[in-house]
């Protein structure tokens, strides 16, 4: 597994949309493609079901180019961006490690029921990673809380960001700094991302569990 070099974030300061796009398919992807198949065993065995990394490649763009990429894992063979799914995302100043309840995820109403349903658990398993944070946006850099800081009332609450709005999401993960990504070793980073991802495994299998009402 190779990881990222400064060199790499700097891609995101090529100003032209086919240059950054060209660096990124050159410098970026095939490292992310790598850390996506290193992590992809130990995510599987963390949600008991074969998972499968999509790395991202921008085809809906053709003007701006993009300022984060990323490799998402999920159950689905042909795509992550309908289920629940983790992400391995970098952007110019930091690499984040991210579960994503995204815009296009087909059930957000009962995954939602689900989450207020079981906060109990989700507080517990949330609470063993104190670096876990919500990211407002999945392109953020910088998460808008750490959940440590926060009651059980307002992270049950937080299950309607899905809801709230037509293009609501939730998004859990930690972040690594790009002064500190360069300077780690591969198996730094596998433990970095067992503690990022393990409390937040349970929230994958969310909705393949039955809400009684």
């Amino acid at each position: 597994m190779e990881l990222f070099t400064a060199k790499d974030f700097k891609v995101f300061d090529i100003p032209g949309f086919h240059d950054r796009m060209e660096a990124i398919a050159e410098r970026v992807r095939p490292k992310l493609e790598g850390i996506g198949r290193e992590l992809l065993p130990t995510l599987s065995g963390l949600v008991d079901q074969e998972l499968f990394v999509h790395v991202a490649k921008h085809q809906r763009r053709t003007v701006n180019p993009p300022n984060d990429t990323w490799a998402a894992i999920g159950a689905g063979k042909r795509g992550y961006k309908k289920d629940v799914h983790f992400k391995i995302a970098v952007s110019r100043h930091c690499v984040r490690l991210l579960f994503e309840v995204g815009p296009e995820y087909y059930d957000k109403t009962e995954w939602a029921l689900k989450w207020r349903r079981d906060i109990k658990t989700i507080v517990e398993a949330v609470g063993s990673n104190k670096k876990l944070g919500w990211f407002k946006d999945e392109h953020n850099e910088e998460p808008e809380a750490l959940l440590k800081s926060w009651t059980p009332a307002q992270l049950k609450a937080l299950g309607h960001e899905i809801t709230r709005r037509r293009d609501g999401q939730l998004v859990i993960g930690c972040r690594i700094d790009q002064a500190d990504m360069v300077q780690m070793k591969p198996a730094a980073f596998k433990r970095f991302a067992q503690r990022t991802f393990k409390p937040v495994a349970g929230l994958f299998s969310l909705h393949d569990q039955r809400v009684l009402v």
